[in-house]
């Protein structure tokens, strides 16, 4: 008997027939002995009506509101597949996060988990019980509702596999596994059969959308095995686990993108101490995360600064800086929303040079410019104008090799 956690995506719940299919394939797993709790999203599309409503009625919604109204979502899905269970004829019972509880920090729409009191979910286990749990949301200290972000239900998954200490973590998905970039760009695109934690730490925080950064940073620091798959299909899917030597084989593992990014440059700010502070502490206090950050050489005692933030972020953060800019005397703040971020990825470039040069090169032969460049231990990024993305991507792809050839048959 093992102790499995699923998590369910959006598609995998998106209507009642597909609530049934995953409410067979839950109670498969409970038949083959093992005990299981089952984290699930909203609806495919809840999450975003929810916000539109929230939109039109004001254009700053109260942040505590915000997160009561978009929390619903994976309230209706957890008993819907709930009632199915019990209507199959098993044991089950649903829980919001509040319930659990998960606790979290205060800063709603972003909240960060805490702790989980695994009490309720082991006393279940041990009458049989299956326990569906709502994922993307928790509890603060004071009892407001608080949710974790877009993709939220990945990290509630992730982190309740590691408070219950469970066997595996298998993420549902509408897609069978991670695959070495988007296969709507490149159809031949490789599924791989496994990815280290740094390499998917590194995809999820460039663009690739198949794990939210936070499930990742959890499944490394407390050890636990994410299996990728799809809830469509029986198809193995990807193991996202420790390093291990055949992965240092492969110089570059993946080509992710990113769209979903805003440019903002200061121009002439005054080059003295702390000018840099004066602009990013704002940002930080408005829990704005500041990506990519280039400096120019100091020019007659003043300096540009450019940096990237989410484009969700982006008329917030353009209003913190146009006021900072008139604080610390600098000449203009100008913006592009027209951008995105495509990068490489992989753990066998800690061992081998060249791998910038070849992708600056891949780049420039298909005329594309460069305005940004970001490197880390296994990653290389680019800012590019974003009318050539899916060029970038391909061109890349083919650059490195990563077609379906390369990977072992299933």
């Amino acid at each position: 008997m093992a102790l499995v956690v699923q998590k369910y995506g959006g598609t995998s719940v998106g209507t009642i027939d597909r609530i049934r299919n995953v409410a067979r394939r839950v109670a498969k797993t409970y038949d083959e002995g093992n005990d299981v709790v089952v984290i699930v999203s909203a609806m495919a599309g809840e999450t975003n009506k929810l916000v539109a409503l929230a939109n039109e009625m004001c254009e700053f919604p109260s942040e505590r509101e915000y997160d009561v109204l978009v929390a619903t979502g994976e309230q209706v899905s957890m008993s819907l597949l709930s009632m199915c269970l019990q209507s199959m004829g098993y044991k089950a019972k649903s829980y919001c996060g509040f319930q659990i509880p998960i606790v979290t920090d205060s800063v709603f729409s972003k909240a960060r988990i805490e702790k989980i009191d695994d009490k309720k979910i082991r006393e279940d286990l041990k009458s049989g019980t299956i326990i569906i749990v709502a994922g993307f949301q928790g509890v603060d200290k004071d009892g407001n509702i608080t949710t974790l972000g877009r993709g939220g239900s990945d990290t509630s998954a992730v982190a309740v596999a590691a408070a219950v200490k469970a066997d595996v973590c298998e993420i549902f998905t509408d897609v069978d596994g991670i695959y070495t970039t988007d296969p709507r760009i490149v159809p031949e695109a490789s599924k791989m059969e496994k990815v280290s934690y740094d390499e998917m730490l590194e995809m999820a925080s460039l663009g690739s959308k198949v794990l939210q950064i936070r499930s990742v940073e959890f499944a490394k620091k407390y050890g636990v095995v994410v299996h990728v798959r799809s809830s469509f299909n029986d198809n193995p899917g990807t193991l996202v686990t420790k390093e291990d030597a055949d992965m240092e084989a492969v110089l570059v593992s993946g080509i992710t993108y990113n769209k979903d990014e805003a440019k903002i440059s200061v121009l002439r700010v005054p080059d003295k101490p702390g000018i840099a502070a004066k602009i990013f502490s704002p940002l930080s206090h408005a829990n704005i995360t500041v990506d990519m950050i280039i400096q120019n050489v100091s020019h007659e005692g003043y300096t540009d600064l450019t940096f990237t933030v989410p484009k969700s972020d982006f008329k917030k953060a353009l209003k913190i800086v146009e006021e900072t800019a008139k604080e610390t005397g600098a000449a203009s703040v100008t913006s592009d929303e027209s951008i995105a971020k495509v990068s490489i990825v992989g753990v066998g470039m800690r061992s081998h040079s060249g791998v910038a040069s070849k992708m600056f090169q891949t780049l420039s032969q298909e005329g594309i410019n460069i305005q940004m460049i970001s490197t880390s231990e296994i990653k290389v990024s680019c800012v590019i104008d974003s009318k050539y993305t899916e060029l970038a991507v391909r061109v890349l792809h083919e650059s490195f090799d990563l077609a379906k050839k390369d990977i072992k048959p299933e």
